[in-house]
């Protein structure tokens, strides 16, 4: 399947909450709940829009993973960017039609390639021990298991490190 990644945009704000809303019990399979305010529009708008401001002051970047349809298959984003240190924080999500079809590694891949444009060497990740999918994932592109936490918020956490090499 041919993928890219395509930059947040405001006229994505429909599409993207229905690609949510339609993922929203598979996502919390393996995922912590974003919580029941966010599936209205007008919050999951107003979150929307605070993401694109973050994304407009190079804080992170938010990406659509869309197929050669143009249709969003899944989110891959780079947040909580620390510029002196040259660090991002991974997160993404695959909607549930298109999972275990490598498509949450091939985002990953353009992401990192992505990077080098951000200025960012070395991107945190983290997953839930039960979300084995995402561990395989984040190994497959090269990220290494740095530690776990252990009951943060009721949820345990694996954490992966990847760092840019010449």
């Amino acid at each position: 399947m041919e993928l890219y990644l395509e930059k947040l945009r405001a006229e994505d704000v429909e599409e993207l909450f229905v690609f949510e809303c339609s993922n929203r019990a598979f996502f919390e399979k393996t995922v912590p709940s974003r919580g029941e305010d966010y599936y209205t529009f007008e919050t999951f708008q107003k979150i929307f829009y605070e993401l694109l401001q973050e994304q407009f002051e190079c804080i992170s970047y938010f990406h659509l993973i869309k197929n050669h349809e143009g249709t969003i298959v899944g989110r891959m984003n780079l947040v909580d960017i620390e510029k002196d240190k040259e660090l991002g924080y991974l997160g993404y999500r695959i909607g549930e039609t298109y999972a275990g079809r490598g498509i949450a590694t091939k985002g990953v891949k353009l992401l990192l390639t992505e990077a080098a444009n951000y200025h960012v060497t070395e991107i945190h990740a983290k997953t839930t021990p039960d979300n084995i999918a995402s561990q395989k994932v984040l190994e497959k592109s090269n990220f290494s298991r740095s530690s776990i936490d252990e009951n943060v918020a009721q949820t345990d956490f694996i954490h992966y490190v990847w760092r840019h090499t010449n």
